[in-house]
């Protein structure tokens, strides 16, 4: 679907016919790239999301829990694939949905993995969960990181407090198919060392000796004995090379701009330099416009952009 007809999209899948005005979405009003979950399609209702289970809670920081969910039907659990960057709708019934990253391998089967900072109404209900307990998923949606294409490429990971999450998947991908790509690097800051996410990922990463991993806090701290600095400071001083280098980055949005200014000054390319918007979703699948851009769906078109890509938009993020 081209850019005019997006523009126009959500006005066109409000009230059209019917005796009260409106008529029912159906998918015909989904955009391409947006993923309907299997219960949705038996329905015909695009929003009804598919029942999992929450089969582990883990503790990753103070505000933020990771829920690793199983759909309650084996078949839909076996035969589920997403992308690396791909994103899904995680919801409780009776309370409303929110977007996460899907972060785990690509390659299991076992669960789905979100890791959920509270914050609001939604995410505080989701912070309640215990094993056992029932949630929805729609999933996955959007634009993926395009690791195919990044083959023979040095790569760099960028990420700040829970960004990590929308990074996680590319970086397990990757690192599970480590003879496609060159260099891996990974740099990752937080806080404070109690605000770093997935630590048994970053002990498995810094025993590797085939990438390089650096983690920062921004100030001392007692008992740390680890980097210090700014995420962008640490960026500088490791000054990477951009010859033949992708850098995917997600944090928060001054981390990111100023990762951004340096990277631009180290000479690499806005094509080579992939992010990810923190652009609050609602429907997901690009009817309702909550998250568009200009003429661009963050749900459909991305999540993940290319620098050269989000120049070419509206300046509204």
């Amino acid at each position: 679907m081209g850019d005019e007809q997006k523009a126009t999209h959500p006005a066109a899948a409000e009230e059209k016919s019917g005796a009260s005005g409106r008529r029912t979405l159906t998918f015909d009003d989904v955009e391409t790239l947006a993923a309907i979950a299997r219960a949705g399609h038996r329905s015909g209702n695009p929003y009804l999301p598919e029942m999992a289970s929450v089969v582990e809670v883990i503790q990753e920081t103070p505000n933020i829990k990771s829920f690793r969910v199983r759909f309650t039907d084996d078949e839909v659990m076996q035969s589920f694939a997403f992308e690396p960057g791909q994103v899904g709708q995680l919801g409780m019934y009776g309370v409303g949905e929110s977007t996460f990253a899907i972060n785990s391998s690509p390659s299991n089967n076992d669960y789905l993995q979100f890791s959920v900072m509270q914050a609001g109404e939604v995410t505080t209900a989701l912070h309640q969960l215990s094993m056992g307990d029932k949630v929805g998923v729609r999933a996955p949606m959007g634009r993926p990181f395009p690791v195919r294409e990044w083959r023979d490429k040095n790569l760099l990971f960028i990420m700040g407090g829970i960004g990590s999450a929308a990074l996680r998947a590319t970086i397990l991908y990757c690192l599970e198919h480590r003879e496609d790509y060159g260099e891996v690097t990974i740099l990752y800051g937080a806080r404070t060392p109690v605000d770093l996410t997935f630590g048994y990922d970053i002990e498995e990463w810094q025993s590797r000796e085939d990438i390089s991993t650096i983690i920062t806090v921004d100030a001392e701290f007692p008992g740390w004995e680890g980097r210090v600095g700014f995420v962008p400071t640490v960026l500088e001083e490791l000054a990477p090379e951009p010859d033949n280098t992708i850098a995917a980055l997600c944090g928060p949005p001054i981390m990111i701009k100023f990762c951004l200014q340096v990277l631009e000054r180290l000479q690499f390319a806005d094509e080579q330099v992939y992010t990810t918007l923190e652009k609050r979703m609602k429907c997901g699948i690009g009817i309702c416009g909550r998250c568009n851009v200009g003429p661009k769906y963050v749900c459909v078109d991305g999540p993940v952009f290319t620098m050269a890509e989000l120049r070419e938009l509206p300046d509204e993020l």
